[in-house]
């Protein structure tokens, strides 16, 4: 693609002048002067007593932006009591059912709209898993005689083959879910994908160092020898064993830097290229499996363990390789422009052939390769901060290290390796006819997106600091009026009055009202996340109607 202008139009050229729905609305903006005509819900506080501090917006605990930091000076309608969307934490007007005080009435029968369930799936998929599980215990229960275990020796070295298996069958899985196959997000889900995969590699850790412990312990009583002795013997003499220990080397740094307080301190680079070297585990450790294993070569063994493996290494071919170099080759991803949204936040438009035919939705992430000089051997995911059309995607990136902030210098025509549509995060898992939409910092990319493809009556709150980090404001706006939705801006420090009772029961039934009648969308820091899904479950929102979108999987 030649370098100069694009050649289509971004959302930004598409976006209609502020004041050309100002005759369209003009019944509505008609406000009355006097302060005592407002309703009773604009009077009443839904956050509590009055602050007598001037500096903030009308003592609703929202900074007041004056004239000379505002970063919408021009905006025709900043004082306008109808608009859909203000930095004051309340509800001036009631078209659609929802106050910001008093019970909850909606007008709108609450049915079920259609929807891809997938409780159903997560179940096959559990059992699945288990099932394969008591199949590889089987594989020593049936091949051990009655009254082989009759000493701790013999029990010990029972033990040790018993979380080898155990051991093994767990990392199969791993790498099965690390394979990015388009059918198990799918059927399972991003947010319970990673759940597992946190949980499963914690276990898969223990289990194999379990399984080191016993082994050497069992063959140190049988030798009747020191365990350091008997271990160093194990590793320098039996076949494959420094191979297998490598792999072990190799799984406990992968749980070490899994941890969230080493997660924070490693740079993502770093921290994925030592993940993928989880696939060195299976290499290492295979030859040990089939090398010492003692219930690996049995009439069902033989039959069981290869077959899995021929499971995971297809499932790893096809979503590593064949998905992605089919994806690119049909669409020939490049970057189109690169917009600035204000402070460190950018958006990249990316162009491609035959848009219309990739499988994305509003609400997805997919992970780019940006095939620059300095950066085309880092992938990252970022998600799309606009529903997906023929033209052109988008996203929006917030510069927090030096690849983000590279990516902002990119040139028209810059070449684009991606991998995915991934996620579940979007309007097609609703269970409700409504939708509650909470997103914080960056995490207003996905929502913006979905807000294109939500119903009518859809709540919008937008978590910020400043007012100057707020970012697609006037596309919010813009899509709040054609959508008949609501935006509320939650604006200040944590410990300002407005955003600390944002995330209590009182405080968000005071936005929202009917939010246990609601799915709710989140998506942002995972403080924020926490916080508001303990709220909804105080509120006794189930866990259906949540859906999270993680920052990382």
């Amino acid at each position: 693609m030649a370098q100069g202008p694009p050649t289509f139009e971004t959302f930004r050229d598409q976006r209609r002048q502020a004041d050309e729905d100002a005759q369209y609305f003009a019944d509505l903006r008609a406000a009355p002067d006097d302060e005592e005509q407002w309703p009773a819900q604009r009077r009443s506080d839904p956050w509590g007593e009055q602050d007598d501090d001037r500096g903030l917006s009308d003592g609703w605990g929202v900074r007041e932006v004056d004239e000379a930091r505002d970063p919408w000076p021009d905006d025709p309608y900043r004082d306008d009591p109808y608009r859909r969307s203000d930095l004051v934490v309340e509800s001036n007007t009631d078209p659609t059912g929802w106050k910001a005080s008093g019970p909850a009435q909606p007008p709108i029968p609450d049915d079920r709209p259609p929807a891809e369930a997938i409780s159903g799936n997560r179940l096959l998929t559990v059992l699945l898993f288990f099932g394969g599980l008591a199949t590889s215990v089987s594989l020593w229960l049936f091949e051990t005689e009655a009254g082989a275990v009759s000493d701790t020796a013999s029990l010990m070295l029972a033990a040790g083959r018993i979380t080898g298996l155990i051991g093994g069958y767990l990392l199969f899985i791993q790498l099965i879910m690390m394979s990015r196959v388009s059918w198990l997000e799918e059927w399972v889900g991003a947010r319970d994908l990673l759940r597992w995969h946190r949980w499963l590699g914690t276990s898969l850790c223990v289990f194999v160092l379990a399984h080191a412990v016993f082994i050497i312990y069992g063959y140190a009583l049988t030798a009747e020898t020191g365990v350091v002795e008997q271990g160093i013997t194990i590793i320098t003499t039996l076949p494959e064993m420094l191979s297998a220990t490598a792999a072990t080397i190799i799984l406990v740094v992968i749980s070490l830097i899994s941890m969230r307080a080493a997660k924070t301190k490693l740079p993502y680079e770093l921290w994925h290229l030592i993940h993928l070297t989880g696939y060195l585990v299976l290499v290492l450790g295979y030859g040990h499996q089939v090398a010492t294993g003692a219930n690996l070569s049995g009439p069902f063994a033989s039959i069981f363990w290869p077959a899995l493996t021929a499971l995971v290494i297809s499932a790893l071919v096809w979503g590593r390789l064949v998905e992605p170099v089919w994806l690119n080759l049909r669409h020939k991803f490049e970057v189109a422009e690169v917009v600035s949204e204000g402070g460190n936040t950018f958006s990249i438009y990316i162009d491609g052939k035959n848009l219309q035919r990739l499988p994305a939705q509003a609400g997805q992430f997919m992970r780019w390769r940006f095939l620059t000089r300095n950066g085309w051997w880092q992938s990252h995911p970022f998600s799309l901060s606009a529903a997906p059309n023929s033209q052109w995607l988008r996203l929006t990136v917030t510069a927090v290290g030096g690849h983000t902030r590279k990516l902002a210098d990119m040139k028209p025509g810059t070449p684009i390796w991606a991998e995915g549509p991934f996620g579940t995060f979007t309007a097609q898992r609703r269970t409700r006819r409504r939708a509650l939409l909470i997103a914080g910092g960056s995490g207003i990319a996905p929502i913006r997106a979905l807000l294109e493809d939500m119903p009518a009556d859809t709540i919008v709150i937008y978590r910020a600091s400043r007012p100057d980090e707020l970012v697609f404001r006037g596309e919010l706006e813009e899509l709040a009026e054609q959508r008949d939705a609501w935006v509320r801006y939650i604006v200040g420090g944590r410990n300002d009055p407005g955003p600390r009772r944002l995330f209590t029961p009182e405080g968000l039934l005071g936005l929202v009202p009917d939010v246990s009648r609601r799915d709710v969308y989140l998506c942002g820091p995972p403080g924020l996340v926490e916080a508001a899904v303990g709220t909804l479950r105080d509120l006794d929102v189930p866990d259906s109607q949540l859906h999270l979108d993680p920052f990382e999987f």
